[in-house]
C-alpha cells in the first residue's frame, strides 16, 4: 500500500515538473508584455520588476497606416466563413459516403483519403494559378470558396469514422417515421454528432488563425492582411523592434484559440476519442 502511494505521488511529481517546464515560456512570454525591452534581455524569471499596460496599447496601434482592429477584423472574416463551410461540406460528403450505396463508392472513398498523403507544397503553384485566372488573388475567396466545396479530406474521414458509429436502426425508425434523407441529416444524425463537429471546427479554427503562408500568398494587400502577417510585417516596417509589443499582440492572438479550446474541451476530447471507434 505504501509503495502504491509512493508511486502515485512521484507519478504526480513528474508530470507537475513536467507540466511546468511545457507552460513556462507562454508564461514567460506573457510575463514579458509588462516589461521594457531591456528587461527582457536581461531577466528570465517570471515575475516582472514593474507592470505596465504601454506594449498592449503601443501595439495595438501598430507600426504603420492600419491597427490591430483591422488585423483582426480580417482574420475573423477569413476564418468564421471556412469554419461554416468546411463542417458543412465535411458532414454532406461524410453522410454520402455512410448512408448512401452508389458506383464507385469504395474507389472514390479511397482517392479522398488519398489527397491527405499529398504535400501542399506540390499543389501550391496549380492553385495559385487557378486562383489568378479566376481573379480571386488579394482576397479571402481562395479560402472560403474551396472550404463549401469538401477540400479537407482530414476532417470528412473524422465525420466519417463518427457517422459509422452511429446505428443505422437510427434512420430506418425515422424513415418509417416519414423522414427524407435530409431531415434523416439534420435531425437525427446532427444532433447526435455534436462532439465530431465540436472538433472539427476547433481544429479548423486553430489551423485557419493562426495560418501564415497560404495567407501570405495569397493576400498582398496590407488592408487585408490577418493577423499572423499583422505580426511579421511589425518586425519587417519597425527600425527597432520593441519586443515587449511584439510579445503583447502574440498573446492577443493567441487568446482566441485558448479561450475556445477550453470552453469547448469536453466536446473536443469526446470528439476525437469517438471517431475512431469503428472502422
Amino acid at each position: 500500500m505504501l509503495k502504491l502511494r509512493l508511486s502515485k505521488i512521484s507519478t504526480y511529481l513528474l508530470l507537475s515538473l513536467f507540466g511546468i517546464i511545457m507552460i513556462y515560456p507562454l508564461l514567460w512570454m506573457v510575463s514579458a508584455t509588462f516589461r521594457t525591452n531591456s528587461e527582457i534581455f536581461s531577466s528570465i524569471g517570471i515575475i516582472p520588476s514593474s507592470f505596465s499596460l504601454d506594449a498592449y496599447i503601443k501595439g495595438w496601434r501598430g507600426s504603420g497606416q492600419y491597427t490591430y482592429s483591422t488585423f483582426y477584423l480580417n482574420s475573423v472574416l477569413m476564418t468564421v466563413p471556412m469554419i461554416i463551410g468546411t463542417v458543412v461540406s465535411s458532414v454532406v460528403v461524410a453522410y454520402g459516403f455512410v448512408r448512401f450505396e452508389f458506383p464507385g463508392r469504395k474507389i472514390l472513398f479511397s482517392l479522398m483519403i488519398s489527397t491527405l498523403m499529398l504535400p501542399n507544397a506540390v499543389v501550391i503553384i496549380p492553385r495559385y494559378v487557378l486562383f489568378k485566372q479566376l481573379g480571386w488573388l488579394d482576397s479571402y475567396l481562395p479560402f472560403t470558396v474551396p472550404s463549401f466545396l469538401g477540400t479537407y479530406p482530414f476532417f470528412i474521414f473524422m465525420m466519417v469514422q463518427f457517422l459509422r458509429g452511429l446505428p443505422k436502426e437510427l434512420d430506418e425508425s425515422a424513415k418509417i417515421d416519414g423522414c427524407n434523407s435530409f431531415m434523416i441529416l439534420t435531425r437525427i444524425l446532427l444532433p447526435l454528432s455534436k462532439p465530431a463537429l465540436f472538433s472539427v471546427s476547433i481544429i479548423q479554427f486553430i489551423w485557419v488563425w493562426n495560418d501564415f503562408f497560404n495567407v501570405l500568398i495569397y493576400v498582398n494587400s496590407v488592408k487585408k492582411f490577418t493577423l499572423p502577417l499583422a505580426l511579421r510585417s511589425t518586425l519587417d516596417v519597425a527600425a527597432s523592434v520593441e519586443w515587449n509589443q511584439i510579445m503583447a499582440m502574440s498573446v492577443l492572438t493567441m487568446l482566441p484559440c485558448i479561450i475556445i479550446f477550453f470552453l469547448a474541451q469536453k466536446h473536443f476530447v469526446e470528439g476525437i476519442s469517438t471517431t475512431g471507434l469503428k472502422g
